[in-house]
């Protein structure tokens, strides 16, 4: 049954105001809905919830699958959105993006609110 169901992730955010306008100002999303009373703003794809646990987490909260990954990567640099790095010895490093030994890419951003998200080829065919 699972395999049939969509995935909608919840993510956090201290302030849903500020969560709202960053994923506006540096990824271009918009909200389908904004729900005030809930705090909570619905996007494509993902729903921003007020939340004190927001980026408390240490791991990646969600993945977008790139098929055009350097035309991502150059949307990425043209917001100003600053690319992480991590200590990942399986991946080489250049400029922010990393190559895995199969040849895929990826890159990682962190959030106004402390979410990390990954943008990959992986997968993507």
């Amino acid at each position: 049954m699972f395999d049939t169901l969509r995935l909608l992730p919840m993510l956090p955010a201290h302030d849903p105001d500020r969560a709202r306008d960053w994923y506006r100002d540096h990824l271009g999303l918009t909200p389908t809905r904004e729900l005030p009373e809930l705090e909570m703003n619905v996007f494509p794809g993902f729903i921003s919830y007020r939340s004190p646990n927001a980026g408390t987490a240490r791991s990646t909260a969600a993945v977008w699958l790139a098929p055009d990954f350097d035309a991502a990567v150059a949307e990425l640099r043209r917001r100003a959105v600053p690319l992480e790095t991590y200590d990942m010895p399986e991946l080489s490093w250049e400029d922010g993006v990393a190559t895995d030994p199969l040849g895929g890419h990826a890159c990682w951003f962190v959030d106004s609110e402390g979410n990390t998200f990954m943008v990959s080829d992986l997968g993507v065919s």
